[in-house]
């Protein structure tokens, strides 16, 4: 089965309309190529839906010079994005608890036999969610580790970023894998410290 990126939460009109809104809001000087661009829409569809916005009253089209227009918008379309914006933000929130709840799901194994002592393999944007997630839980981030020699000693989110070296040395009971990209092989790497250490890897 192949599974393809945003095949679970796929923009819908109303998201693509946001989108415009949204960009026009902080500049009405974009072309219709350039809110494409933002929007990951083609022009025909930006077109289309900027005709929507202003037969219903919410954008007016004032002409820019000979060949081109500005796409202002009007108080009710302000006030319709402001509105749009705080059902979006709200959603977003709930999608984010959300998945908080199922990381600390995945981590109830390591706290129902008390592996507490824990190393993050990972500083992405999933380490990041995973830190919250973890914030009020017994659990103890003792490493940050990383791959990528580039992050080697950056800071993030209070945790200092470490070569995958150091594990040896860490005194750890499990170590979970926060790149969603790269699990696999993640895995395959720390597969002979975990038997030799006996220590649990959790794939998220």
């Amino acid at each position: 089965m192949i599974i393809q990126d945003r095949e679970y939460i796929k923009p819908s009109k109303v998201a693509r309309v946001l989108s415009i809104l949204q960009a026009l809001s902080m500049d009405c000087d974009l072309s219709q190529q350039e809110l494409g661009n933002r929007s990951g829409l083609s022009g025909a569809m930006v077109n289309q839906y900027l005709r929507e916005l202003s037969a219903s009253g919410m954008v007016r089209f004032v002409p820019a010079n000979g060949k081109s227009f500005r796409y202002v918008l009007t108080e009710q379309g302000e006030a319709l994005r402001r509105r749009m914006f705080a059902v979006f933000s709200s959603e977003l929130v709930r999608l984010y608890s959300a998945l908080k709840m199922s990381i600390l799901d995945r981590l109830k194994a390591l706290e129902r036999a008390e592996m507490f002592k824990v190393v993050l393999f990972g500083a992405s944007e999933t380490c990041e969610v995973v830190l919250s997630s973890m914030r009020h839980s017994p659990f103890e981030v003792v490493a940050l580790v990383d791959n990528d020699p580039e992050k080697h000693g950056n800071l993030f989110h209070g945790q200092v970023i470490c070569s995958p070296r150091i594990l040896d040395d860490v005194r750890c009971q499990a170590i979970i894998i926060t790149s969603y990209g790269h699990q696999d092989e993640i895995r395959a790497q720390l597969a002979p410290l975990a038997r030799r250490r006996n220590m649990e890897i959790v794939q998220l």
